[in-house]
C-alpha cells in the first residue's frame, strides 16, 4: 500500500476521513476547507493520502507546518511520508501526540531546537452542556474595537510565555497575529465594567465545531475567572451561529481547571512543536 499526492477529486473523502478524527484534525480540516489544496495562502496544504480506502492523511502547509492524521500507519509508511517533505522548510508539527512522537523519532528531529515542544491534554465540550459563569459586568467585543497596542502586547506576552518565543520574534509575530485575527474576526476581548480584561479566540473553526486557541489574561488580572468567562461568552456566540461542539488543548493546569469549570471533559492528547529556526529545511 502506497501514498499518493491528493487531487481535487479526493477532497470530499479527505474531509470525511478527517471529520472522523475531528478532535485532532481541526487544523488540517479547517485549512483544507478554507484554503484548499496547493493554494497561495501560507495555510494552504499539500496532502498525501494512503491507500485506495484512504486510511491516512499526511499534510503540510505552505508555511511548513506538518499536520498528520495517520492513526494506523506502520513505521515504514511514516518513513515514506516523511520523504515527501525532505528539503522543505519546516515550521513545526501539530497532531495527535503518539503520532507526532513517532514522526519526530523516525525523521531524526528529536534534537532539532524548538521554542515549544509540548504534549497537552485535549478537552471536548458539547455546547448544550456548557456551564455559564456569572456574566455581571462582562461584555465581549471584537478585537478591532480595542486599541491594538493592548492586544498586540497581550499576544506578545502569550507567545513568550506559552510558546517560548524570544522578545523580538514575539513582537513581530504578535503584530501579524492580531492583524490576522481582526481580518478573520476569530478572536474577542473581554471587557469587565468597560475595561479590557482578557482575550479569547478560535484558531480553527467549522460550521459545526470550533477549536479554542489563544486564551490570555494579563498576569495582574489572573485568578478572577476571566479566562473561563471570556471563553464561555465566545462559545455562546458560536452556538448561536450553529456550532454544537468545541475542542481545545490545555497548555497548563490552571488553563485545564478553567476549561473543566465550564464543562469541558478530557479527550486524548495533542502535541504541538514549533521549531526555533522555521526557515531550516526538513
Amino acid at each position: 500500500m502506497t501514498w499518493r499526492s491528493a487531487q481535487e477529486r479526493d477532497v470530499p473523502r479527505i474531509d470525511e476521513f478527517l471529520s472522523r478524527h475531528i478532535q485532532t484534525s481541526m487544523f488540517p480540516l479547517a485549512n483544507l476547507r478554507d484554503y484548499g489544496l496547493r493554494g497561495s495562502d501560507r495555510r494552504a496544504l499539500d496532502i498525501w493520502i494512503l491507500g485506495d480506502a484512504l486510511r491516512a492523511v499526511f499534510a503540510v502547509t505552505n508555511e511548513g507546518m506538518v499536520l498528520p492524521q495517520c492513526p494506523e500507519c506502520s513505521d515504514e509508511e511514516l518513513n515514506e511520508a516523511i520523504r515527501f517533505i525532505r528539503g522543505r522548510k519546516l515550521f513545526g508539527l501539530a497532531g495527535e501526540a503518539t503520532q507526532v512522537c513517532r514522526i519526530m523519532r523516525l525523521a531524526g528531529w528529536d534534537d532539532r531546537p524548538a521554542t515549544l515542544n509540548s504534549d497537552e491534554p485535549g478537552f471536548s465540550l458539547d455546547l448544550k452542556q456548557m456551564v455559564m459563569p456569572n456574566t455581571v459586568g462582562a461584555e465581549l467585543v471584537p478585537l478591532g474595537e480595542v486599541d491594538t497596542s493592548i492586544t498586540e502586547g497581550w499576544r506578545q506576552s502569550y507567545l513568550v510565555e506559552a510558546m517560548g518565543f524570544g522578545d523580538e520574534r514575539a513582537k513581530g509575530q504578535a503584530k501579524i497575529d492580531i492583524a490576522a485575527y481582526i481580518h478573520r474576526n476569530s478572536h474577542r476581548v473581554l471587557l469587565m465594567d468597560g475595561q479590557p480584561a482578557g482575550m479569547t479566540g478560535f484558531n480553527a473553526r467549522l460550521p459545526e465545531i470550533v477549536q479554542v486557541g489563544g486564551v490570555y489574561t494579563p498576569p495582574e488580572l489572573r485568578g478572577r475567572g476571566y479566562a473561563r468567562l471570556a471563553l464561555a461568552l465566545h462559545l455562546c456566540e458560536a452556538r448561536t451561529k450553529g456550532a454544537t461542539r468545541a475542542v481545545l488543548f490545555a497548555a497548563s493546569d490552571a488553563a485545564a481547571r478553567a476549561y473543566i469549570a465550564i464543562g469541558f471533559r478530557p479527550a486524548g492528547h495533542y502535541s504541538l512543536i514549533l521549531f526555533k529556526n522555521p526557515e531550516d529545511t526538513a
